[in-house]
């Protein structure tokens, strides 16, 4: 009996270091994971003109551009959460009519010529472009998402945000390397 309960607390001791050494083993958040934060934590940090939600309780769209490269990480992360009273929509889109209705639009590298078929650039839409091309800003974005050396790095065009009537907070432009075309 003594021998039993002694081996009760060890046995803990184990399976607690056991529980430890598995989470600590996770493995890192993927690239789209990651990039999928970012466009999440990018609605707290950016502010829309009031005209642009028909509601004060309309969703943020975050849409991608013809193709999903998140998976269900945007469904994910946003699921359950609001940023000044609004839900989240994830959305994929294609054309200019359902591209007009997004507020975040996501561009992969692959969609950067369909990107710069749009008229404008989207500007007159007050849509916070972002992508991960090394000429997307060149091409009318506005923010690019760089995978380096497993980090994210942000580039932020100034004054394509502003000629799309928004306004990024000075904490988000600390984090980034910003531009002004």
């Amino acid at each position: 009996m003594f021998l039993g309960s002694m081996f009760r607390p060890f046995s803990l001791i184990l399976l607690i270091r056991a529980v430890a050494y598995a989470e600590d083993q996770a493995p890192p958040p993927s690239e789209y994971q990651m990039k999928a934060a970012f466009l999440f934590n990018f609605a707290k940090f950016v502010e829309w003109p009031v005209m642009v939600f028909k509601s004060p309780d309309q969703p943020i769209a975050i849409c991608t551009l013809d193709e999903n490269p998140f998976g269900s990480s945007l469904d994910d992360i946003t699921r359950d959460k609001t940023v000044g009273n609004r839900k989240f929509a994830i959305r994929k889109v294609s054309n200019i009519e359902e591209v007009s209705k997004c507020h975040i639009l996501f561009v992969g590298a692959s969609q950067l010529k369909v990107f710069r078929s749009f008229p404008g650039n989207l500007t007159r839409f007050a849509i916070l472009t972002v992508g991960e091309d090394e000429d997307f800003i060149a091409n009318g974005g506005i923010v690019n998402l760089k995978l380096k050396d497993a980090r994210i790095q942000i580039e932020i065009d100034i004054g394509g945000a502003e000629r799309a009537h928004l306004r990024i907070s000075s904490k988000l432009l600390s984090l980034a390397k910003t531009t002004q075309r």
